[in-house]
């Protein structure tokens, strides 16, 4: 199989799940993941926008053949990267996410502050992406970059590992730490009274049903009393 034939059986497969599990009261998108060329974690040398662009754009453009309804890049920490991206998926067409790694204490591998990234790309794409997300971090770690403002209203989901622990580290272990489930589904319900207008919610590195489970619950506790109000 080559490349695109494995992306394209990948969201027809994606898409055929939806099919049969979708309803009118839930219905259900299908997304097509890019992750950054290099190493997230261990940020050595990234490509410009051009370059980006050029690179990202064949994935985008298989995903639109495959059927996608949109692209989601995780994991991102160049700023310059994510422009490139960006671009492809605006000149393809196709609606793009954009979800950061922000490292212990909020801010990007790369130096920028969340609020100095999300400003630069959509200064550079004319604000193409939908909008944005974080991932792949616990919620002690990135909190500190979530400063006040109207930038916030462009964060749409956080995707949290189940602890904090260096992410390079964790990846040595062997084994994955799950952390405790309740306790992040706190943590996650308190983002969830600041940030109303966020509908991602989910989980990245160690998390599994427990923690979905404790995240839809508390964070569904929250939007509930909220819209009472």
């Amino acid at each position: 199989l080559t490349l695109e034939e494995i992306n394209i059986r990948g969201i027809e497969f994606y898409k055929n799940f939806a099919n049969e599990y979708e309803s009118p009261e839930t219905p259900m998108i299908v997304g097509g993941v890019i992750g950054p060329r290099g190493d997230a974690y261990n940020v050595g040398r990234t490509p410009d926008a051009a370059e980006a662009e050029d690179y990202h754009s064949e994935q985008i453009l298989t995903f639109k053949k495959a059927g996608a309804d949109l692209v989601t890049a995780a994991t991102f920490s160049s700023v310059d990267e994510v422009i490139g991206l960006a671009r492809a998926a605006k000149a393809a067409d196709m609606p793009v996410v954009i979800s950061f790694f922000v490292a212990k204490g909020g801010r990007l591998k790369g130096g920028h502050s969340l609020e100095e990234a999300i400003a630069e790309v959509d200064a550079a794409t004319g604000s193409a992406p939908a909008y944005y997300m974080i991932n792949c971090t616990h919620p002690t770690e990135f909190e500190p970059g979530l400063t006040d403002g109207d930038w916030t209203k462009r964060l749409g989901g956080f995707m949290p590992n189940a602890v904090a622990m260096e992410t390079l580290d964790l990846c040595k272990l062997g084994h994955l730490e799950d952390g405790d489930p309740e306790e992040l589904g706190g943590q996650m319900a308190d983002l969830a009274r600041r940030f109303p207008h966020i509908n991602v919610w989910g989980g990245c590195c160690g998390t599994d049903g427990r923690h979905i489970g404790e995240i839809t619950r508390q964070v569904g506790d929250v939007r509930r009393k909220l819209a009472e109000r």
